[in-house]
Parts: C-alpha cells; structure tokens; sequence
C-alpha cells in the first residue's frame, strides 16, 4: 500500500481526463459519483455547479480519505433556467433551438478535497454566444450524435464549434474543466 496521497479524478467524463492530461496530470484512478444532479428549489445555476462538484469530490473522498479528490461539474444555463444533460435527440433539438441566436452561461465547479481535510472550489462562468440555427443545422448536428448526454446538448471541442459566434471565459471549462483554475487548486493543496 502506497503512503503517498494519490490524485483521484471523481467524474467518468473522459473529456475531463483529457483535459487533466493535456497539462500533464493523470489521475492515478477515476471513480464516478453518482448523485441526484437535479436543481434544489431556489438554486441558481451557480450554486447548482458549485454544489455537485463539491458533492462529488465528498463523495469520492469519503471511500479515498486518504488521497486528494478532484471533483467537478458543468452547468449550461439561460438566466436561471437549467438546461438538461440531453438524454436523446428530442432533448439536444429543445436545447439547440432555445440556444439558437441567443447568448448562454456555462457554469463549471471544481473542487478539490486533501487527505489532511483541507477543501478549495472555484466557480467559472463562460459566455458562449451561438449563431441563429436554421432547422437544417439543427438536423445535422443531430445526425452526428454528439449532443447527447452533453450539458446543454452541445460538445464545444466537437462539431458544435462551428455554431460559436464568441465565447467569454475558459474554453476548457466550456468543455468540462477549467484548466487555469484546476492547476491552481492542486497546486496549493
């Protein structure tokens, strides 16, 4: 059994384990936490983000008490309303066509527990900005797939970069990691 603290990733998002190891960091284990991430009454989009990162990270924690957990969250959201985790195609077009045109927020969580108690989270807020979508542009990212199971029904690294009009803030958070903050969070714990 190894004395030295491990880094244990708490989310089975492989983008969030290519994003880690896109600055050379690889978890020495991945463990998902399955929790309720549906909205509280009266939580905004920001404390939701932060709150499941949180969660996630203590989740894992609580099973690795003895390793440092990195847990996150991302959240897409149009003023208070959350948009879902599409879970089909219906969900990625309801997505789409209320995006369409218009600006959005992406909130990402990310928190970090040690194995000495100590916790950080951060919150990042990105403005991404889409084109208006016609039906047909709607139809062919449909037909490639990749908006389901994806926040707000769009991957931004994939096929979705071409609905972009601007975006404001962390690319990497808008895919499911805030590269800067995360580097900073491991860094002091």
């Amino acid at each position: 059994m190894s004395l030295e603290p491990r880094l244990v990733l708490a989310s089975a998002s492989p983008r969030r384990l290519d994003l880690l190891r896109q600055i050379g960091l690889v978890p020495d284990a991945v463990e998902a936490a399955e929790l309720d991430e549906n909205p509280r009454s009266d939580e905004t989009p920001r404390q939701l983000a932060l709150r499941l990162a949180e969660a996630k990270a203590a989740h894992v924690a609580g099973r690795s008490p003895q390793d440092y957990v990195l847990g996150a969250d991302t959240v897409v959201a149009v003023g208070r309303r959350v948009l879902p985790k599409a879970a089909d195609a219906d969900e990625v077009r309801r997505c789409l066509t209320l995006l369409s045109g218009r600006a959005h927020r992406v909130l990402t969580g990310v928190a970090v527990l040690g194995p000495d108690g100590r916790a950080a989270s951060r919150l990042v807020e990105s403005r991404v900005h889409f084109k208006r979508l016609s039906d047909a542009d709607i139809d062919a990212y449909l037909a490639c797939g990749e908006g389901i199971g994806k926040a707000g029904g769009y991957a931004i690294q994939g096929r979705a970069g071409a609905l972009v009009i601007s975006l404001q803030g962390s690319y990497s958070g808008v895919v499911g990691l805030p590269l800067y903050e995360t580097a900073n969070l491991l860094a002091v714990s």
